[in-house]
């Protein structure tokens, strides 16, 4: 780097440090006056707790289980499904079921036993066995134990909840992890086992490997054996310490011990797990394409720059996202009309460029009586406020803040109508920023005092237990405001924190990541982690938020992220502006290469949208997913799979132009070249500056689209036979689709792939293809009759009998 950009950037990096420097004097006082208010209000329970619930005094049978009475507690085991259990243990605050939306089950049946020192309760699939003194064992229908539990302890207010531990077994999931993807891995610095906070959590400005806790908090959890895996979701959102050493340790602040336990292979642990909590909802196509950001895009004419300047290097762009600093004295809903004055129009501008507009928005009010929403907020008693019945203020962006109680219904009613206005000049979606919630500290919780009052449906609580909904529910309001003022077109929200069922209405990023090679390593299982907690979109800032990634970091990254389900570039206000051309060539020419690749692959990404909204499956998937009997792949963190065909390898190490590839089992065609490579074997694969190993599994269709044609990448498998989908509609709203059924056989000598379509929607492309790879073919057959083949590549113009409306039932290919 040159001097004079060398003395640009320490320039650039100190006048952002005065931009943080003036919140330091309200950061001060704040944490003082938090303090004091913590030792004012807090009281401590005088309930007593014990190590054990005591003997079994009697007996239950209930409609779907049944409750067991100890002489310190009481036990109800309900089965939602043969395969899926609740398990709920008194007394304690019981959940409001915020992270629920599967409330009718069909009828189990179950049946109660008595067995010695205890009792069996079991449906046709699942047994368990509550011992004497409160322990818990689960077991299939063979009889193979699946986990054991030791008798919960009851604290003053919470729980603190035990299961033993194999020696071999692995824990994955706990939402947004910046870790080891198996959490049992990682170790804190006397190397004795991590443990995982519950507790949203602002890492201000930036964090790096190992910081805990993170913005989004999930008490789920994966776990992995040789013989099996099962889930555990707790229901509770109180503060909480996980550790997974000899044992699973879940220590709860507050509230119930209500917990869910269901086994199976990852794939039907997480559709299990999203029946119950809700699957994400189709995004509109856009949302899948390349988004550009910034903090720093103050005024309407570098916007418009900006999109141009995709236009005018030939980089397709979906979305330019603004932050706070497009706002007024940055303030929620509000765009600053002197440095945007024509909004309306300039929205529409860049959805003619094909570019999408999206607005930051972050939940702290300013407080002012010059501000109308403190105005509207405070006649709608709305506010969060202290048990004395004062507001509670604190220091955000704004200045001093005042925050919604988004736990009361009237709250997210009103802040649902606020966006509508926004909606009206074209604004496309909003990411919701700060909404841990956070606030400006100089020590301590980075949040609101845990005496915080909150509504909670009318029942009453602290912020103890609200906390870490606040981001879910104001994800909430949001998504009702943009399903009712916009009923045709699909919402767009990401949210950066959040709680279980998040995946309902928003998407998350990964927040304030340091730009290191090792925070590019890691953030693939912090991605990997969020989808198998339920998340299924998710991303990094591309490059890290915060620091100057070199050319070559930047380039690694972007060509990660190309295959991850949120595509944006972000950066902080005080580094340098980051965008595709910015370390010029040959690096524009690559970053433009895979950005290519990225919509190409868009039939593929919105199939496997698709697929999240029917069975909760992250299209981005641990290495294992589908191969859970290879213990080699359980702690793979380098890799992960995008749906089942693609296997991508990323580069995490500088100046690497290779790197060892664990294969699963199968066979795998090298992406770039078609060389095929035997699984269940590590293997070195070439990666130069403009490629990452990529493969792509034998038997399957991948779909590719250039220029309203389809392209169907055939990779056939060795033997046998597979099948792919392919779905589709216009992109967004709510109207007809269709589903495309790919079969694919292969005997000795030839291949054959039938296509069968379902559904209303007109097939959208002009014309198709099919590419093979892998094979050379001899001749070829469509419907029966024989037609040339050119090279590796069949197409079928119109002459052919291929049209709109009039396609292929069945290709034989003879190889």
């Amino acid at each position: 780097m040159n001097s004079l950009k060398e003395i640009h950037l320490k320039i650039k990096f100190f006048w952002g440090s005065l931009f943080y420097f003036k919140y330091t004097p309200h950061a001060l006082l704040y944490s003082r006056k938090r303090d004091n208010i913590e030792r004012k209000f807090f009281k401590r329970s005088t309930e007593k707790g014990f190590n054990q619930p005591g003997k079994i005094i009697r007996t239950e049978l209930t409609e779907r289980g049944a409750n067991f009475y100890f002489e310190l507690a009481e036990l109800q085991i309900c089965f939602l499904t043969e395969d899926f259990v609740r398990v709920d243990w008194k007394p304690g605050i019981p959940p409001i079921s915020y992270a629920i939306v599967q409330q009718d089950w069909q009828e189990v049946k179950t049946q109660l036993e008595e067995i010695e020192n205890g009792f069996s309760i079991s449906s046709a699939k699942l047994k368990v066995f509550v011992q004497e003194d409160g322990s818990l064992k689960f077991c299939d229908s063979s009889g193979q134990t699946l986990r054991e539990e030791l008798p919960p302890s009851r604290k003053s207010e919470g729980w603190l909840h035990q299961a033993k531990l194999r020696q071999e077994e692995q824990i994955y999931g706990l939402g947004e992890r910046f870790s080891s993807l198996n959490l049992r891995a990682a170790k804190d610095e006397k190397q004795q086992p991590k443990t995982y906070r519950m507790w949203n959590y602002d890492a201000a400005g930036m964090y790096g490997p190992g910081s805990d806790p993170m913005y989004l908090c999930i008490p789920v959890y994966l776990s992995l054996y040789s013989s099996g895996s099962y889930l555990i979701f707790y229901e509770n959102s109180f503060d909480a310490n996980f550790t997974f050493g000899e044992t699973a340790v879940a220590d709860f602040e507050g509230g119930s011990l209500r917990y869910y336990f269901t086994y199976g292979v990852p794939a039907q642990l997480l559709e299990r797990y999203t029946e119950l909590t809700g699957r994400a909802a189709l995004p509109p196509l856009w949302a899948l394409g390349y988004h550009q950001s910034k903090w720093g895009y103050r005024t309407e004419e570098k916007i418009r720059e900006e999109a141009q300047a995709f236009q005018d290097r030939n980089l397709p762009l979906s979305a330019i996202h603004l932050d706070i600093d497009c706002q007024v004295g940055n303030r929620a809903f509000t765009i600053d009309p002197d440095r945007f004055p024509k909004l309306g129009s300039f929205t529409q501008e860049l959805k003619e460029l094909g570019v999408q507009f999206i607005a930051i928005l972050n939940p702290g009010i300013k407080y002012s009586r010059h501000s109308n929403l403190f105005l509207e907020g405070q006649i709608l008693d709305g506010f969060c406020k202290l048990p004395n019945g004062k507001l509670v203020v604190a220091p955000v962006w704004p200045g001093w803040c005042v925050f919604p109680d988004f736990t009361n219904p009237k709250v997210r009613g009103w802040w649902s109508r606020q966006y509508q206005y926004l909606l009206d000049v074209g604004v496309a979606g909003f990411w919701h920023d700060m909404n841990e919630p956070a606030a400006f500290i100089a020590w301590g919780d980075r949040s609101l005092p845990k005496v915080t009052q909150h509504y909670m449906e009318g029942r009453g609580g602290d912020h103890r237990e609200a906390h870490n909904v606040y981001g879910l529910l104001q994800a909430k309001a949001a998504y009702d405001s943009l399903c009712q003022y916009h009923p045709q077109q699909r919402p767009f929200l990401v949210s950066r924190a959040g709680w279980a069922g998040l995946q309902r209405y928003a998407w998350t990023w990964t927040g304030d990541v340091e730009c290191t090679w090792v925070a590019l390593r890691t953030t693939i299982a912090t991605v990997v982690g969020l989808g198998l907690s339920g998340i299924p979109y998710s991303g990094p800032d591309i490059g890290g938020f915060q620091g100057n990634p070199s050319a070559e970091l930047y380039l690694r990254w972007f060509q990660m992220a190309t295959f991850f389900t949120f595509y944006r570039t972000h950066s902080s206000n005080n580094v340098e502006h980051r965008t595709p051309w910015t370390y010029g060539e040959p690096y524009l020419s690559i970053i433009r290469q895979f950005l290519e690749l990225r919509y190409r692959l868009l039939p593929y990404f919105y199939t496997l949208s698709w697929e999240a909204t029917q069975k909760g499956y992250p299209p981005v998937r641990p290495v294992f997913w589908s191969a859970t009997d290879e213990p080699a792949l359980w702690s793979v963190e380098d890799a992960f799979f995008l749906g089942d065909a693609l296997l991508v390898c990323p580069i995490v190490e500088e100046r690497a132009r290779s790197r060892q590839v664990i294969l699963p089992k199968g066979h795998w065609y090298n992406f770039w070249n078609d060389a095929v490579l035997k699984g269940s074997q590590q293997v070195t694969i070439e990666a130069p500056l403009e490629q990452i190993p990529l493969l792509v599994l034998a038997g399957s269709i991948l779909p590719m689209e250039e220029k309203k044609q389809l392209i169907l990448h055939i990779y056939p498998p060795v033997e046998g036979n597979s099948e792919t989908l392919l779905y589709s509609d216009a992109g967004d709203g709510y109207g007809e689709s269709r589903l495309d059924k790919f079969c694919m056989t292969r005997s000795e000598n030839n291949l054959e792939i039938t296509w069968t379509e379902e559904g209303k929607y007109p097939f959208a492309f002009i014309s198709v293809s099919l590419h093979l790879h892998g094979i050379k073919p001899q001749q070829a057959w469509v419907d029966d009759k024989e037609v040339t083949c050119t090279g590796q590549i069949l197409e079928f113009e119109d002459s052919e009998g291929l049209a709109i409306g009039n396609r292929f039932h069945k290709v034989r290919i003879q190889v």
